[in-house]
């Protein structure tokens, strides 16, 4: 097999000397200091670590965490510290790069990629990693197959688990059955059995993730070696158009149009704009119970998707919140009653996937160079589902599920006077989460008020208060030393940090008008008015032919990209869901700007050029 990219990419290598700010010279805002208790020790700087840590690059991940870290949620990016890590160095290895470094600072989380730079290190690894690597991609589908029978058996198994406040007196079918086990031990076991369901499903997560990116990089590198000057786009064409499994809950709710037309539910629909008032309408209608059916139907488990990327409890879920799809819903009736296509332009962007293809083959010499390119753009084009694919199952359904199960477990601390509001439980971490069950068994076992009756709820209104600052705070892209050279593999293609990237954020004055540079993610040249969206409630605000400026788009926000003309994000690579669903969409998009959003105002007029991944503001005159 050929050496796959992974191994054989050279290092990007950074000309730049210059530095950002030291991480250790970041102030904490005025009302927020303390904020490291909500964090543990690991996942902060250190004094001792100084030298070491000074000399890093870390870039703001604001990808997977655009705002400060509840404690209990920093269980989605420690989860992946490790997972995602484990693959790169571990399990593989991939023969330049280890794993992907963490920090919190000032409640946000700041990554740093760690190379390897040694020939010898780097070609022992190789030989590991072409076995390895070999194996799965030799059998993918199969692997693949049983990837999604375990995440699936994953997600069965944690809907089972359950969270009640303990009884008063343990029930009689437990001191009957002889058990030996009570109240107090299913409680805790519970518990245990969430975090590990939890980090199972994040050891899946990115079992064939990095191999996607992998392949991909293969092809990638095999194109830019044989045609010399090719770009990212025109690379990207060639394995576009794929029906990955992401689209698939936005097709449900293009379904449910259709559906509500043919059977003459279209003007109740339109005419209620309260998901529930719509509901009880539709319920009343002649042919209501038959579009409802098919509502429940799709619910579960298409309905299961985050407004988010899933690592965050706040994100709203279309299960519980299904103002987004049913937004969705009227616009595509709106467009089917105008005699409008409402089907994504998928058969566009294969007729182009195929021409490019057939473009760029032609020009190859040889024959066994025909060959090579077939075999690595059909591997791209079979591993490229997963790196969405996986997506829905773990942090859409999964995820989502498990935020619930979290939530039911606040209200166990709730009815024992530990807290207020099931929220709370999420101002803890989940070291100090098992301590406070402890607390709660021992006063139920002892007769004993627990001390954290008395002691948990001024932590969670000082934690509420810091974290509340640091919410006004904007943290910058990028702290520290840029490396002389970028090898990890998912940092180049979901983040997009590469030499350029850090060149353009070095020399960006984010508080000036006129040029922000990134990569261009998907191809055209669009000028409009800007909506700036920082939070999911702001969704609700876009108009049609708006441009979508934010910090990262979320995949469940497909129906957004149905209205707006243009997007552009302070994050993100060539395979960001940004970058891939404008592409899907064919709109222009320019991701990884740096400082799109503490930059452009809502109502600026601004041109987004994604063929040279430039965003010019042209007006700032309207702004709101």
């Amino acid at each position: 097999m050929q050496q796959t990219a992974l191994e054989q990419v050279p290092p990007l290598q950074s000309p730049s000397k210059a530095r950002f700010t030291s991480p250790f010279d970041v102030a904490t805002p005025e009302g927020a200091e303390g904020w490291e208790e909500l964090y543990p020790y690991y996942a902060l700087l250190s004094p001792e670590r100084l030298e070491m840590e000074d000399e890093k690059l870390w870039f703001f991940d604001g990808m997977h965490s655009p705002a400060p870290l509840y404690p209990f949620d920093t269980i989605m990016t420690e989860n992946w510290w490790v997972a995602a890590s484990q693959m790169s160095n571990k399990v593989w290895p991939i023969p330049l790069a280890r794993g992907i470094d963490h920090r919190i600072i000032n409640g946000y989380l700041y990554i740093s990629p760690n190379a390897v730079t040694d020939p010898d290190e780097v070609a022992k690894r190789a030989e590991h990693f072409n076995a390895r690597a070999g194996h799965y991609y030799e059998n993918w589908d199969t692997i693949y197959e049983e990837w999604v029978t375990k995440a699936r058996d994953c997600i069965e198994r944690l809907k089972a688990i359950e969270f009640k406040p303990l009884p008063e007196l343990v029930p009689e079918e437990q001191v009957f059955s002889h058990r030996g086990l009570y109240s107090s031990h299913d409680l805790l076991t519970a518990y245990n059995t969430l975090i590990q369901n939890m980090l199972e499903m994040g050891s899946y997560h990115f079992e064939m993730l990095n191999l996607g990116y992998g392949a991909y990089l293969t092809f990638r590198e095999f194109c830019q070696e044989a045609f010399p000057g090719i770009s990212d786009q025109t690379i990207t064409h060639m394995v576009s158009g794929i029906d990955i499994l992401l689209f698939r809950p936005d097709d449900e709710v293009r379904g449910l149009a259709e559906l509500a037309v043919e059977l003459g539910l279209d003007e109740v629909v339109l005419i209620n704009e309260v998901p529930e008032a719509m509901l009880d309408a539709i319920k009343a209608a002649p042919n209501g119970d038959k579009w409802l059916a098919a509502y429940e139907e799709a619910r579960d488990p298409w309905f299961w998707f985050s407004t988010g990327v899933g690592y965050t409890h706040e994100d709203p879920v279309w299960m519980n919140d299904p103002r987004l799809p049913f937004s969705a819903l009227r616009g595509y009736i709106k467009a089917l009653k105008s005699g409008e296509d409402i089907r994504r332009p998928l058969d566009e962007i294969l007729e182009k996937r195929t021409r490019v293809t057939a473009e760029y083959r032609e020009l190859l010499p040889t024959d066994a160079d025909r060959e090579a390119f077939d075999g690595l753009v059909e591997l791209a084009r079979k591993v490229y589902p997963f790196v969405e694919d996986h997506n829905f199952y773990v942090e859409h359904w999964h995820h989502s599920l498990f935020w619930e199960k979290v939530r039911e477990l606040g209200d166990v601390f709730v009815a024992h006077n530990f807290f207020d509001d099931r929220e709370d439980v999420f101002y803890l971490h989940r070291h100090e989460i098992y301590d406070a069950l402890y607390d709660v068994l021992i006063g139920w076992a002892v007769g004993t008020p627990p001390r954290g009756e008395v002691y948990w709820r001024p932590l969670i209104a000082r934690r509420k208060q810091i974290r509340d600052t640091l919410c006004r705070w904007s943290p910058p892209p990028a702290l520290g030393v840029p490396p002389e050279s970028i090898t990890e593999p998912l940092t180049i293609m979901l983040w997009g940090i590469t030499p350029e990237t850090i060149d353009e954020w070095l020399g960006v004055d984010a508080t000036a008008d006129g040029e922000l540079r990134g990569v261009a993610a998907s191809p055209g040249k669009v000028t409009g008015r800007a909506r700036v969206i920082t939070d999911f409630a702001q969704l609700y605000d876009i108009e049609d032919d708006e441009i979508l400026v934010c910090r990262i788009t979320a995949p469940s926000w497909a129906p957004v990209f149905q209205r707006v003309a243009a997007a552009v994000s302070d994050v993100g690579g060539m395979m960001a869901h940004t970058a891939i669903i404008s592409r899907e969409y064919g709109l222009p998009a320019v991701v990884g700007t740096g400082f799109a959003t503490t930059s452009i105002t809502t109502g600026d007029l601004i041109e987004v050029d994604g063929n040279e991944g430039i965003v010019r503001v042209l007006d700032k005159e309207t702004q709101q």
